[in-house]
């Protein structure tokens, strides 16, 4: 299957047209018409090799919602006109033990990214949904609930998962208190998912720029890190933080506002953190953890989740051929909250 995408050829030209393609179905594939594609963080970094295993060419997005065009003969879950969507990943080795158990994500094998990984069956580089065209494994495709927006839910499929795993895996629900680090695609996420679940919400921002932002989203309050005599009033205040902030940041100023047993999980950094001191982690029986994307069954459950309570990112639509300009907007933070691409623009 021929189909045009956008990709980057190197880390430093710009994203351009490109045609490529798809491998032709196998028994268990399901093909569908790319609809809508979210631009994540992650999508510049990779595009621009900032972690050093960049692949080239390289077709990006891996926040799908299409419909389906065709099924292989052995599909049994999806039929054409299913509006279906696609995350982060496109396939695992199924076999494993946290494959059996839905954790796909954690494949002992490593789990087939969505794009810049490579096929496990010809070896081919995957390509992602900044593109016409998707054949995906059915076990990595996800049903879109019905009367859920298209052309907004297909950042659900890393910002919404992303943020609503740790929620899921730390049991918030009412009476929770949950504070979220950062205001952008995925904080915007972990604050509407966290209320949706029942917990009282707390944005933590440098500055009190963001409070009518927080608000607007139901956050129950906004605290401000860099007021001292604030954060000192706030300690033992929460069972979760949920940080979200995507590069190298000091971690110290937030350990003491977790209450006994209380967890930091950081979702949006990838690399080195700034060395801390153990003290509130040990007078307190605090943590710091890391958490990837949730498995199949999870981001399903999500997306159902989001259905159910008509929980949505909010977008800004763009067309394919401003996704550079919508790059350069992205490293400024001059996105609320989240670029979604318009496939139908890419010709």
């Amino acid at each position: 299957m021929k189909t045009l995408g956008y990709a980057a050829q190197n880390p430093q030209d710009p994203l351009g047209p490109f045609t490529f393609e798809r491998r032709s179905l196998r028994d268990n594939d399901v093909a569908m018409d790319v609809l809508y594609c979210g631009v994540c963080h992650s999508d510049l970094h990779q595009a621009r090799n900032d972690w050093g295993f960049s692949r080239y060419p390289m077709v990006p997005g891996h926040e799908i919602v299409g419909r389906v065009t065709a099924v292989g003969p052995k599909v049994t879950r999806y039929k054409v006109g299913d509006a279906v969507a696609v995350g982060c990943m496109v396939d695992s080795c199924q076999e494993c033990d946290q494959c059996r158990k839905g954790e796909e994500q954690l494949c002992r094998q490593g789990n087939t990214q969505t794009y810049n990984g490579v096929d496990r069956v010809t070896r081919e580089a995957t390509q992602g949904g900044y593109s016409k065209q998707l054949v995906v494994r059915e076990e990595f495709v996800l049903r879109v609930p019905d009367g859920l927006d298209l052309s907004k839910a297909a950042p659900l499929l890393c910002a919404g998962i992303t943020t609503y795993s740790p929620l899921r895996t730390w049991n918030v629900g009412p009476g929770s208190r949950v504070g979220v680090v950062g205001l952008g695609g995925l904080g915007h996420m972990a604050v509407k998912l966290a209320i949706g679940l029942g917990a009282t919400v707390t944005v933590l921002s440098r500055s009190a720029d963001k409070r009518s932002d927080a608000m607007e989203l139901g956050a129950d309050a906004l605290l401000v890190s860099s007021d001292a005599q604030a954060m000192k009033a706030a300690a033992n205040s929460f069972d979760l933080i949920i940080d979200t902030v995507p590069v190298k940041h000091d971690l110290k100023p937030y350990m003491p506002l977790l209450d006994i047993d209380g967890t930091l999980v950081m979702v949006g950094q990838v690399g080195p953190i700034d060395e801390i001191s153990s003290i509130p982690l040990l007078l307190g029986r605090r943590r710091i953890a890391g958490s990837p994307i949730g498995g199949i069954a999870e981001t399903q459950e999500m997306l159902d989740f989001c259905g159910k309570k008509n929980i949505l990112p909010e977008c800004e639509m763009i067309r394919m051929d401003e996704i550079n300009q919508a790059y350069e907007r992205m490293e400024r933070s001059d996105v609320r909250y989240r670029f979604v691409i318009d496939l139908a623009t890419l010709s």
